[in-house]
């Protein structure tokens, strides 16, 4: 049996419709769609193949002796890899025997002072020849400087890239050092750049960490003897957590005449982080084909870990 609705039962029902539609119209009884959970990104870690890279486009300019137009290009390119990723530069410049030597120092962390700073240095001139080289024939050929040059700019500037600016614990300087690799050439001396710089430079920082030769595929760094003993030891331990014990070695190796020496002749604690153990040093085998990028990774991991967890601070205090 069929049964009908009455007027007003149909009445009623067309009421009770049409608030529904109306309540639906102002957005109630609508259930709000969830907010999507943004997926974190992961803050940036040093890559090795990216310093890789860098060490590449270092050897790219060809041999960057001080005073060249290579030399001189490559300092140009430093500079626009700081200021591109938002670092402030100055430029330290200065006359050695009528050759225009330039010192580049990129400068980031908390602007309130006195904050104290760490300084990352690395030279990036390479050496007017190949004295070192076993063939006497290219002794007098310009060394292109893979490994000793290329190689810690490349960490420097790779660490341009994963440091989180806006949250540095204190300020961190990176110093390009020129005219570094010439001693033992009549007219030269060894570390002309950093001499200079640690002469004139006011502030000093709170510590320096050199990193100098730090791309050989058969990696071992010890102990630089003439480096601060303290900081070393802190450096080497964070190695070691880190999982690069079989690298960073906790033995007194070679003492070096390196771009540290004369900032500890001013107090700053200075420690040379460096693979002397390269048999293509000073010679024209000194290619970026020598380099690892594992080798440059643990570098720069150890750096970068040692600046993001306040190395410094715990170093300073007593």
């Amino acid at each position: 049996m069929k049964r009908f609705l009455t007027a007003s039962q149909v009445a009623t029902l067309l009421i009770f419709v049409a608030a529904l539609a109306y309540l639906g119209w102002l957005g109630y009884g609508v259930l709000p769609k969830p907010t999507p959970t943004p997926t974190p990104t992961p803050p940036p870690v040093f890559q090795g193949e990216q310093a890789l890279a860098l060490a590449q486009q270092q050897c790219d300019f060809g041999p960057r002796a001080t005073g060249t137009p290579a030399g001189w290009r490559t300092g140009d390119w430093i500079i626009a890899q700081l200021q591109t990723a938002g670092w402030e530069v100055e430029t330290h410049e200065f006359l050695w025997n009528e050759t225009p030597v330039r010192n580049i120092i990129g400068r980031a962390g908390p602007a309130a002072a006195p904050t104290p700073a760490l300084m990352l240095a690395a030279h990036y001139d390479t050496r007017r020849i190949a004295d070192q080289d076993p063939n006497p024939l290219l002794r007098t050929l310009p060394v292109l400087g893979g490994n000793d040059g290329a190689s810690g700019v490349a960490v420097l500037l790779e660490l341009v890239r994963v440091l989180d600016r806006d949250a540095l614990p204190h300020l961190v300087w990176l110093a390009f050092v020129d005219a570094e690799d010439n001693g033992s050439i009549e007219g030269w001396e060894w570390a002309i750049g950093s001499t200079r710089l640690a002469e004139e430079m006011d502030p000093l920082p709170a510590a320096l960490i050199l990193v100098d030769m730090v791309g050989d595929t058969a990696q071992r760094i010890p102990f630089e003897a003439n480096s601060d003993p303290r900081l070393s030891q802190q450096l080497w331990a964070l190695a070691a957590e880190l999982g690069y014990g079989d690298v960073f070695l906790p033995e007194i190796g070679p003492a070096l005449i390196d771009d540290h020496i004369p900032f500890l002749r001013r107090g700053v604690p200075a420690v040379d982080i460096i693979d002397f153990d390269y048999p293509e040093w000073h010679t024209t085998a000194d290619t970026c084909d020598k380099l690892s990028p594992a080798s440059l990774e643990r570098v720069g991991r150890l750096l970068q870990t040692f600046v993001e967890t306040n190395g410094l601070g715990l170093f300073l205090t007593p």
